[in-house]
């Protein structure tokens, strides 16, 4: 038995008493808890959730005050001086602190695939020095006796009585109702239809953030809806006035495969019904049907399979190296009622992490390692462990092993202002709170930032700012109290009979209520008044054929038939269906169908995804080059740096912040590079490629999505090599759309990229052969008259002289300051075919 098993009876007897505190819920078990922990002088509870670490930390600062208590998770972080109790997630729980008092809620999660390991840790080895108590499901009486042998055990009953009410349509279901699904497809799904129905209804997701969904549960538990819709979020940590739990689907997908619900996660969910002393009701949907008698007979009596194995994952961690710390997160379990858990999230980032050389370089020595493995629990809370998060913690540990052994404040800052925006759908706003709670996880890491406490506020009130909006979007979707009315006047239930004339008209029930455009209903009525949104309820459940047959034309429409307009926006037969939005990269922006009231969520989304597959394949044969530069194989490290960045500015690269990156490059990148069309010019790098007018149009428009610029924006007519450019001041783009549409600013004008670089290779060839500049001429090659030639150079930086024989040349300024910088680059050895070592040799530098 390795020594994190072993060290569970060496902390009975440090720990003195375990108590295991085990029944179903609504039996008081957690309210006993922090009863019995606040008659020790110290103490210490993890939850399995910051919710409700949160609340109960509310309610304990109530009884002791702020001074005594204080509040740990990944996400926040709140230390008196000298508490005596702490409130903590349990994966936060700071076990090196010794307490009178420690408990663990929820223990039945030890035997959970994704966290269970963290709990069975706690059950092994997590003691208080006077009392130790675990809370949770009776199915885990036998595992708790086998594994800690001296416990104590105390069963709790359940208050109120759990009553099977069979199946009911969701037209039927009895108010304060809550409606259970396991997708948020299909929780969008069930609330748009009882919204239509009854009015309106609150959402629980557990991607919602604590904010968002106490508010949304404050919308149910305050009487403005009757109905709540929800994932099985609820069956954790929500206390509701909930009469009746009606599941919708009773199979839910594990991270492998569709199962379904056993007997105790019925429980779980069912067991929110009735609170206290009040009984409640568990049923079904008709689209699920009766449950099978055996299953209600459990759920009712609380009879239950028990536990036959928990989830372990070894602790004892080797720090010597990267490959002895993955060896020991792979040590079998030393037991058989232990599993080894599945690899989790920060196993997976370690072993994508190791792959990569720099890393593996920086990883050395047990700090290092250790600092890797920390850096490797930065959670995704999206949940998936996709390439992006996985750059973001390399970034990371690269920064933390670093000159400055800290994250750089700039860098964090434009990471974290890219999502401070409250613009933009659900999908959205839970994609950017997800993401802001990554950055408020990592602030709440002291070491890693200049100015922690600066940062926890900052991510904190972003999130607040995002989850204020999403529940806004939320409530302005699934809870139309003006439809209401219709849905109460249409209550008899007969089906409405409706249909599109030729010209676009709605018909229903032989009155005409408004138009039909693509998938957008005009009503016959004033804009946004009371009778428009009824027309629209009316016509939306007329129609339902119609528009699934739309839907189902639109996508086996051919790609001609789809358009992105200089807006962005994107239409169908010159009708617009959706926009273009902000998305991962400047490459892959967002496509967000119209949301005019007629499609569901599952319909939406296959409009997005008809589009999405035209706008990739526009995008890929526009900007070609692009993509085959991305694509290149056979670079080396300088090269890779080089071909990244050019595509990450659209094919224009300046090239003073990469030169020593281009000095670097070998015979063969220069070859490769030249062969993808990519030039190395004097002042930038770029895609010969991509100066077609089509190009320039697409490359102008996804700079603008990406940084949220207004549209559309100003593109050069086509055939102008240079246009006037108006500063930013007096309302013209910022000099970064210049760059990326391949026009550099230069004396207040845009100047197409190769002509600017045709320019300054003439300049350079003249100053080499110390030959008089012809202006008229020159400028005449580039597009430019005499005086906007030298508008354009004063803008580069050139001075001109002219000589007592009237000879005219442009020589470029030297900045102040940089002699002394300049001399010490003469010294170092550099690459005397560079362009710019020709220009210093030519001018005396």
């Amino acid at each position: 038995m390795t020594s994190s098993h072993a060290s569970a009876g060496g902390g009975l007897g440090r720990g003195g008493r375990v108590v295991a505190v085990l029944g179903p819920t609504n039996t008081g078990k957690t309210y006993l808890a922090i009863e019995r922990m606040l008659g020790h002088r110290s103490g210490m509870i993890g939850f399995p959730l910051r919710l409700l670490a949160r609340e109960n930390y509310d309610r304990i600062v109530s009884i002791k005050g702020k001074n005594a208590v204080a509040l740990v998770t990944g996400e926040e972080k709140i230390l008196p001086p000298n508490p005596s109790y702490w409130v903590c997630t349990v994966e936060s729980m700071p076990l090196d602190r010794a307490v009178d008092f420690l408990a663990v809620d929820e223990i039945q999660l030890c035997a959970d695939p994704e966290r269970g390991h963290i709990f069975t840790d706690r059950l092994l080895n997590a003691r208080g020095m006077v009392e130790t108590m675990v809370l949770g499901s009776d199915s885990m009486q036998p595992m708790i006796r086998r594994l800690v042998p001296k416990a104590e055990f105390i069963s709790r009953p359940r208050f109120s009585q759990l009553t099977y009410a069979g199946y009911k349509k969701l037209t039927r279901l009895p108010p304060r109702s809550a409606v259970v699904a396991f997708s948020a497809t299909d929780v969008y799904s069930i609330a748009e239809m009882i919204r239509r129905q009854r009015g309106g209804t609150a959402v629980v997701l557990g991607a919602l953030s604590p904010r968002t969904r106490n508010a949304q549960v404050g919308l149910y538990q305050a009487g403005e809806v009757d109905y709540l819709v929800a994932t099985d979020a609820i069956g954790m940590g929500l206390n509701m006035d909930v009469d009746h739990v009606a599941f919708a689907r009773i199979v839910k997908f594990d991270g492998f495969a569709p199962r379904r619900l056993r007997p105790a996660e019925v429980a779980q969910i069912a067991g929110r019904a009735g609170r206290h002393m009040r009984d409640g009701t568990f049923g079904t949907t008709d689209e699920v049907g009766e449950l099978d008698a055996d299953l209600v007979s459990r759920v009712e009596n609380h009879e239950f399979e028990t536990v036959k194995a928990l989830s372990w994952r070894n602790s004892a961690l080797r720090f010597d190296t990267p490959g002895f710390l993955l060896k020991s997160l792979e040590e079998r379990a030393p037991i058989p009622e232990l599993s080894r858990v599945r690899e989790a999230d920060d196993h997976l980032a370690l072993q994508a992490l190791v792959r990569d050389p720099e890393i593996m370089d920086l990883a050395r020595g047990r700090d290092a390692v250790k600092l890797l493995w920390e850096v490797c629990q930065v959670p995704d809370f999206r949940k998936v462990l996709s390439d992006a998060h996985t750059k973001l913690l390399a970034q990371v540990f690269r920064s933390l092993r670093g000159p400055l052994r800290r994250l750089d404040d700039d860098w964090v800052a434009k990471q974290i202002s890219r999502l401070d925006r409250t613009e933009g759908d659900i999908d959205a706003l839970v994609a950017r709170i997800a993401h802001i709670r990554t950055w408020t996880y990592i602030s709440n890491r002291p070491t890693w930032l200049k100015d922690p406490l600066h940062w926890q506020e900052r991510t904190r009130a972003i999130e607040d700012r995002l989850s204020d909006a999403l529940h806004e979007r939320l409530t302005q979707r699934f809870i139309d109290r003006r439809s209401a009315t219709l849905a109460r006047t249409l209550k008899d239930g007969r089906s409405l009979l409706g249909g599109v004339r030729a010209d676009g008209e709605v018909v229903v029930e032989g009155h005409v209520v408004g138009r039909l455009e693509g998938f957008r209903f005009v009503p016959d009525a004033p804009d946004r008044s009371d009778e428009a949104k009824s027309l629209l309820t009316a016509a939306r459940r007329a129609l339902r054929d119609e528009l699934a047959k739309r839907l189902r034309a639109f996508e086996a429409e051919p790609d001609d038939v789809f358009a992105l307009g200089p807006d962005g926006v994107l239409s169908a037969d010159d009708l617009p269906v959706a926009r273009l939005a902000a998305g991962p990269s400047v490459l892959t922006p967002l496509v967000v169908p119209f949301d005019e009231g007629m499609l569901d969520q599952a319909q939406r989304e296959r409009v997005r995804a008809r589009l999405d597959r035209w706008l990739k394949d526009h995008i890929a044969a526009r900007l070609k080059p692009l993509f085959a530069l991305s694509a290149a194989e056979g670079l080396s490290g300088p090269g890779r740096g080089v071909a990244f960045q050019l595509v990450e500015g659209l094919g224009v690269l300046p090239r003073a912040p990469v030169a020593a990156m281009v000095e670097q490059l070998e015979r063969e990148d220069r070859r490769t590079l030249g062969r993808l069309g990519v030039r190395l010019g004097v002042s930038h790098l770029y895609l010969t490629a991509l100066a077609k007018p089509a190009a320039v149009s697409l490359r102008g428009l996804l700079w603008a999505v990406s940084k949220g610029h207004p549209l559309p924006v100003p593109i050069p007519p086509p055939g102008r090599v240079s246009v006037e450019a108006p500063s930013v001041k007096d309302g013209g783009a910022p000099p970064a759309f210049w760059e990326a549409i391949g026009y550099p600013l230069a004396g207040g004008r845009a100047l197409r990229v190769d002509m600017l670089d045709r320019l300054e290779t003439e300049l350079l060839t003249a100053s080499k052969a110390n030959a008089p500049i012809r202006e008229v001429a020159l400028g005449q090659r580039v597009g430019l008259s005499a005086e906007e030639l030298g508008a354009v150079l004063s803008g580069l930086g050139y001075v001109r002289a002219e000589g007592e024989d009237g000879a005219v040349t442009w020589k470029r300024k030297r900045p102040q300051g940089q002699r002394q910088g300049n001399r010490q680059r003469r010294e170092r050895p550099t690459n005397e075919d560079h362009p710019f070592a020709k220009l210093r040799q030519l001018s005396g530098m």
